[in-house]
């Protein structure tokens, strides 16, 4: 839409959660002018990328009752993508030189990344925006259309305020999503989610099944890989009868879904094999959960399809007032958070327009009709693996920006293509030089002294 010829005016808008989201969403609507209130949970930023040995009181996480840990790092992860694609697009992910002690590998342990972020919340001022400590309790509609949020510091009591809009930055991978296995309850091994994992050795010597085929599933088998006598790994995207084993492994084999399990022990695979496993350990992924937030009905968690949301961030019926920043998955998080935080901070100020709720609603309904119509179950509704690109440079025109650098897109697929022939070592292997040579050639602009 093109920007408006109001005013530019000031809110007072809270942000909740610190995480990457968090913090480029407080930039963006800093530099807009809003005044901002950042909530965090924890005692600083990073969220997710804060990395804690502790683990829930349930491994599986699905007790209500659980003491419940907000971090899911396992301690040897490192990122998947590059760090030059990876960074926010005006404030780039280099490598600090080897006198800061820092991590300086492409692809850095989870450390790196925590640094970074909290270098970012520095540079730009944001640590003064942010209360410590703080649990949002409740959100709600009040009246004016002003929200009320109840936030309570550990170890005070709980304080109301009343703030022009929300944005929830408060991340999604916390609430375990658990796959229905046939037989489960009569079962008597160790069931665990990724959630709960850090170290492999507690599995040195079982026989662990792990259920999916994702970033972390494909981590965390060769990880445990390591210590157990055998690893496997049951996937969807693994046909019927196509039992292998895993290329470099001679304890790790590739298996489709798991049909039933029984009080034996054992574990019924549907390519007719058959094991007897100590542990089962869901890699599967994550529910959205909002429980602090009341919306009278109008947004709703429906097989985790958070809607109606208008392109992923506004309720039609509440837009601009209550967003949401980082929900698509499957993408390259943090440039994608910073254009929908700057989208979200300039409908704010009144210096961009959305269409009508009417034409937002029409949007809405015939993107989710076109994912029905593909055969796209519900809960895919916020997978943006394939249009990533098309939806941040969507973005970046609602935003007056430039859009995705070509040197980002074609990095992005040429390391992807690279991890499916050489999952083993593409984080330490690769020949994309010429096009890290661009991305630096891009980052001058913001860092004269690269």
């Amino acid at each position: 839409m093109p920007p408006s010829l109001h005013p530019i005016i000031s809110r007072h808008v809270a942000v909740i959660g610190a995480g990457a989201a968090g913090l480029v969403a407080a930039r963006e609507l800093g530099r807009e002018g809003h005044r901002v209130v950042v909530f965090e949970r924890e005692d600083q930023v990073g969220g997710t990328w804060v990395y804690t040995p502790k683990i829930e009181s349930d491994p599986l996480g699905v007790d209500p009752g659980r003491v419940v840990v907000h971090q899911s790092l396992y301690q040897s992860l490192r990122t998947n993508l590059p760090r030059e694609v990876m960074g926010f697009r005006d404030y780039p992910f280099v490598g600090r030189g080897k006198e800061s002690g820092r991590d300086q590998r492409r692809f850095p342990g989870h450390g790196e990344v925590l640094a970074y972020l909290k270098d970012f919340a520095m540079e730009y001022g944001i640590d003064g925006l942010v209360r410590f400590d703080t649990e949002v309790e409740h959100v709600g509609l009040v009246e004016g259309g002003k929200w009320k949020v109840r936030s309570k510091k550990r170890g005070e009591i709980g304080v109301d305020e009343i703030y022009d809009a929300v944005v929830v930055c408060n991340g999604h991978f916390t609430e375990p999503r658990i796959a229905e296995i046939p037989g489960i309850n009569a079962w008597p091994g160790k069931q665990m989610h990724s959630h709960n994992y850090r170290v492999p050795e507690p599995f040195r010597d079982q026989v662990v099944v792990l259920i999916g085929s994702a970033a972390s599933a494909v981590d965390i088998s060769r990880d445990i890989a390591r210590v157990a006598r055998e690893v496997h790994v049951a996937s969807r995207s693994v046909a019927d009868g196509a039992i292998r084993k895993q290329p470099g492994y001679d304890n790790m084999w590739l298996h489709s879904m798991i049909k039933s399990v029984h009080e034996d022990g054992s574990v019924f695979f549907q390519d007719e094999s058959v094991i007897f496993a100590d542990v089962i350990l869901h890699c599967t992924g994550y529910k959205f959960h909002f429980p602090f937030l009341e919306t009278n009905g109008i947004v709703t968690v429906d097989d985790n399809r958070v809607g109606p949301l208008y392109k992923h961030v506004f309720p039609p019926a509440l837009a601009p007032w209550l967003s949401f920043v980082g929900l698509p998955w499957k993408v390259v998080p943090f440039p994608m958070c910073e254009l929908q935080s700057k989208w979200i901070a300039g409908l704010l100020s009144d210096r961009l327009i959305l269409p009508s709720e009417e034409e937002m609603m029409e949007d809405v309904n015939a993107f989710y009709s076109d994912l029905e119509a593909s055969g796209q179950p519900k809960r895919y509704t916020h997978n943006l693996g394939h249009p990533k690109f098309d939806y941040d440079d969507w973005l970046a025109i609602q935003c007056g920006c430039s859009v995705t650098e070509e040197w980002r897109k074609e990095m992005y697929a040429a390391i992807s293509k690279r991890k499916r022939l050489q999952p083993e070592t593409y984080r330490d292997d690769w020949d994309d030089d010429h096009l890290i040579l661009q991305a630096h050639e891009d980052f001058v602009k913001y860092l004269p002294n690269i």
